[in-house]
């Protein structure tokens, strides 16, 4: 007897709400065990596998590749076959749950359908709630998530038109579906647990969750727009016109509908968009603000997202200061080629990188209030205990900054190893969330793209950054004559809330001699 589970996205305990499915590692029908991965899904700061909770066979993909789903959302079917899916004992509920078509997946019947304690999305001790494996529970009480905007109390308040079935299941053959014919009058609306569903279809009529949304909130209140639940109206418009509109690359929140109670239609979209019919009236100015000829529209999501986010709320909370230093790095080019050669290092990349990260790490020792952060709410500076050196990596989906954890404690080797390991991971998409957090200190390496220097901002939460340029041949004044050398130009920027320009001086000054000499590394 098939036991149908549904797997909603969890949060993977960064505090996300959001994440957009990649790719999917297994289609329908395809049988599936317990933790084997379902799909790969990009949140705010990385791409992460999701394992499964059941063991069983799927059923149904409940999102395509490419969608951006709410966490809680159900997003795939299994069925278990009546054996829990791994999960102990049964749930005599499950059968009925699983009934439910994809509409009622966030709510009613499905519920009873929750993965069993101590599995991904199931509950934990203490109310908490289990989520991916390695990332450790959240601190919050399993509950559904209360639904957006005013649709709630609007659904409560809509009446409910003549010849509606209420809870029937048209999908499953538990009743038939009504003639045609009994639609008449108001439009049959059978709400959907979650605003976000999927339009259902009563009697060959097909409503859009927007268009559904806006005749409820006419029925409970005339003039109250439909909203995000964050303040700002949400264009009325059905999911081909809001495919239409992202295909074309065109923002509907600055269109004006010609449908019916301010509906936006294909028309309006193809005339936003330059390709409606000629004489055709255009439903925006004839200027599109920002756009030129040939313009290409880039959504902002999952790490581009969080990376702009993080950067302007560090702009203009900490008070940047940079300062410049040219190195002469010769001498560390010499013993770069001599580390090199040693057993020690056989098979590890010895990059200059891996230098004046270790100088850097010398330095910190030396100032260890530069590796700090800013405690607004106590007001206090926190001097973190251990280093946890991030590394700004370039990405196909964005800038991340993993870091390696107490760097401070590594030899060289071993921070050669765990920097080759932390870059190969990033540029992959496979950092995991857990090594994207907690970081004090930054070394952003822009030498690698043939750039001398920069001002770089600070990674939020972090007091101080330092950028390492190109190595180039330059003439330089060494021992009275001028003569080629090996050259850098380093950037620190820092908070001067935390290091003032003295402490930030000293500090940058240290790197360099070190970097220039080596062997100065034995006096710290």
């Amino acid at each position: 007897m098939p036991d149908l589970k549904q797997f909603k996205l969890p949060d993977v305990g960064e505090g996300l709400t959001e994440g957009e499915i990649l790719q999917w590692l297994v289609a329908v029908g395809d049988t599936v065990t317990v933790n084997q991965p379902l799909c790969e899904v990009e949140t705010a700061k990385a791409a992460v596998e999701l394992p499964s909770p059941y063991a069983g066979t799927v059923t149904a993909l409940l999102h395509e590749a490419g969608e951006t789903v709410d966490v809680g959302t159900p997003i795939i079917t299994i069925d278990t076959g009546g054996e829990g899916g791994g999960e102990p004992g049964g749930d005599a509920a499950a059968p009925a749950a699983a009934a439910a078509p994809p509409a009622e997946a966030a709510g009613g019947p499905a519920d009873a359908a929750e993965p069993a304690a101590g599995l991904i999305g199931g509950a934990a001790p203490g109310g908490r709630t289990a989520v991916l494996v390695g990332y450790g529970p959240r601190t919050t009480e399993a509950r559904r998530r209360p639904r957006r905007g005013g649709e709630a109390a609007a659904r409560a308040s809509a009446p409910q038109a003549t010849g509606t079935l209420a809870g029937a299941d048209y999908g499953s053959g538990g009743a038939e579906r009504p003639a045609p014919a009994a639609v008449t009058g108001t439009p049959l609306l059978t709400t959907a647990p979650d605003a976000r569903s999927k339009p259902v279809r009563h009697g060959g009529l097909e409503v859009g969750r927007q268009a559904e949304a806006h005749a409820l909130s006419e029925a409970a209140a005339p003039s109250a727009p439909a909203t995000r639940g964050r303040g700002r109206p949400r264009p009325l418009a059905k999911p081909p016109v809001r495919k239409l509109a992202k295909d074309l690359g065109v923002d509907l929140a600055v269109l004006t509908g010609s449908g019916d109670g301010g509906v936006i239609t294909r028309a309006d979209v193809q005339a936003a968009a330059g390709q409606g019919a000629p004489g055709a009236p255009a439903a925006v100015p004839a200027a599109v603000p920002g756009g030129t000829a040939g313009a290409q529209r880039i959504p902002v999501k999952g790490v581009r997202k969080h990376t702009a986010a993080a950067m302007v709320a560090s702009a203009f909370t900490a008070p940047h200061v940079t300062e410049f230093l040219a190195v002469d790095v010769t001498r560390t080019m010499k013993l770069r080629s001599r580390i090199a050669a040693r057993p020690e290092f056989a098979g590890l990349k010895v990059s200059p990188l891996l230098f004046v990260a270790k100088a850097l790490l010398l330095a910190a020792r030396r100032h260890p209030v530069v590796n700090s952060s800013w405690d607004e709410a106590a007001q206090e500076i926190v001097v973190h205990g251990q280093v946890n050196l991030g590394i700004a990596a370039a990405t196909p989906r964005g800038l991340v900054v993993p870091n390696v954890k107490d760097a401070g404690r590594l030899s060289l080797p071993e921070l050669a190893a765990a920097l080759a390991e932390l870059t190969e991971t990033a540029r992959a998409g496979r950092t995991a969330p857990a090594d994207m957090s907690g970081g004090t200190i930054t070394i952003t390496n822009v030498g690698v793209f043939g750039v001398d220097t920069g001002t770089p901002i600070l990674n939020p939460g972090e007091s101080a950054i330092l950028a390492f340029g190109q190595v180039r041949e330059m003439p330089w004044v060494h021992k009275g004559k001028v003569v080629p050398r090996q050259v850098t130009q380093l950037a620190l920027s820092f908070d001067h809330r935390i290091v003032d320009g003295e402490l930030g001086s000293r500090f940058l000054a240290d790197v360099g001699a070190l970097l220039h000499d080596p062997g100065t590394a034995l006096a710290f």
